[in-house]
């Protein structure tokens, strides 16, 4: 059954999500891009299980193999759509670093139109002509944000929508109550909103509804699924955690964020007494995978994940909690 997912921003305006972000998806969330991670048997299995798959391109190495990962993405989506035309799987996104030690940024915008890319998602910089590429194709593109004032910059840059990283989010993460944060975007933006920070559940998904935004942005307990590429070391890592596990630091990239407590003491370092990083050298580079190979990110949202399951029995399960906490508000 699809859902029209039209809600009420506070101001009590009606706020339409573009039927990109809507048609046929079982959950109203996009599976975050999760470096080194995500890559396309798991952006593949969230697509068909109905919800909007995603993966940074700089995963895909080398450069080159990016026009595989997008030409197998898409191929095997549209075979299965085929297949499926009373249930087709939802569409997937590409996350570009925008930074500037980001070397691959032309090449790799270039293979999103090349494969007409739905969604592209930026992060650490807005331009206004990655914008343009993917509009002349049809595309939109969403922009992450941790504050209010980068959120003007990326809407003036030309972005259709917002990420908006609140505290708690898994990696690099913003310190703004979401509820804060929500809020004062509303004040002025009535575009797509996401929320990004700690959601690992369906009801987190409602709540995030709830304070303004469009849709959930579920990250860190998709690490605990049988697609994903991470060590079995590290999901069971997710799996056994809770939000007391986390650590807020900028050492590793320059940028700060959330990591997994134990990771960092199996590195050899103390998570209480971690120096602070300089962040002018921050890099998003070709060697930025070095930083996460070891030191592994999470959201404080850890404690709903219990076992590491299959990506579909994750996204069913979203699915139905979603749907019991809205049955529990309606009978209120």
């Amino acid at each position: 059954m699809e859902i029209n997912w039209v809600i009420l921003s506070s101001a009590g305006s009606l706020m339409a999500v573009p039927s990109i972000l809507k048609d046929g998806l079982a959950l109203p969330a996009i599976a975050s891009p999760l470096f080194i991670i995500s890559h396309p048997p798991l952006v593949i299995e969230q697509c068909k299980a109905g919800i909007i798959g995603s993966f940074p391109a700089l995963n895909a190495r080398p450069a080159s193999q990016l026009d595989d990962w997008l030409a197998e993405i898409t191929e095997t989506l549209d075979a299965y759509n085929k297949a499926n035309p009373e249930k087709p799987a939802a569409p997937f996104a590409v996350n570009q670093i925008v930074h500037k030690s980001n070397d691959r940024l032309e090449h790799d915008v270039e293979m999103c139109v090349k494969y007409k890319v739905p969604i592209v998602i930026t992060s650490l910089g807005a331009r206004p002509e990655l914008n343009d590429a993917i509009h002349s194709y049809g595309g939109i593109t969403l922009h992450d944000i941790i504050n209010n004032r980068f959120a003007h910059k990326a809407i003036e840059k030309g972005a259709d929508g917002l990420v908006a990283v609140a505290a708690g989010a898994g990696g690099h993460a913003g310190t703004l109550s979401p509820m804060a944060l929500i809020q004062e975007i509303r004040e002025w933006f009535d575009g797509p909103l996401l929320l990004s920070g700690a959601i690992a559940t369906g009801d987190a998904v409602l709540a995030a509804q709830a304070m303004g935004a469009d849709m959930g942005y579920i990250g860190s307990a998709f690490i605990a699924t049988n697609e994903a590429r991470a060590v079995d070391s590290y999901k069971e890592m997710i799996a056994s955690s809770s939000a007391d596990d986390i650590i807020y630091s900028n050492l590793f990239t320059g940028v700060h964020g959330n990591y997994l407590k134990g990771s960092i003491e199996a590195a050899g370092m103390d998570p209480g007494d971690l120096p602070v990083s300089d962040p002018s050298k921050m890099s998003f580079g070709s060697d930025t995978s070095k930083a996460w190979k070891d030191i592994w990110g999470s959201g404080q949202g850890v404690g709903a994940v219990k076992e590491v399951v299959p990506t579909a029995e994750l996204v069913a399960r979203l699915a139905r909690e979603y749907q019991a906490a809205k049955a529990r508000i309606a009978a209120l």
